[in-house]
């Protein structure tokens, strides 16, 4: 059985074992009602919602994920977003450098 997401729920447990915190900022995900901006969500790390597999969805937090949008990570890893929060290709987590290595 897939979440609402479409995710499967191996594929989810997987993937929540995986990322304890923001593949991208790497900070704590929080609860929602603490703050709706360090919560944790789902990423595609390439924009394509059909590609459902472990290279490819990833938990970041809100923040991350709306700054990040529909942007390519190496375009997005150049924005003033990024910039501020000192996240770069070598501050990320090992998922999101593999995405890198592979020219996303």
């Amino acid at each position: 059985m897939a979440n609402r997401w479409g995710i499967p729920k191996n594929l989810e447990n997987q993937i929540r074992e995986r990322d304890k915190d923001c593949v991208y900022c790497r900070s704590k995900f929080t609860e929602a009602e603490i703050s709706k901006r360090s919560a944790v969500s789902w990423e595609h790390i390439i924009n394509d919602a059909s590609i459902i597999t472990e290279d490819n969805i990833a938990l970041c937090c809100r923040g991350c994920n709306a700054s990040k949008g529909q942007k390519n990570l190496s375009i997005w890893l150049a924005t003033k977003y990024c910039k501020e929060r000192n996240i770069t290709q070598d501050s990320v987590a090992p998922i999101i450098k593999k995405a890198i290595d592979s020219g996303q």
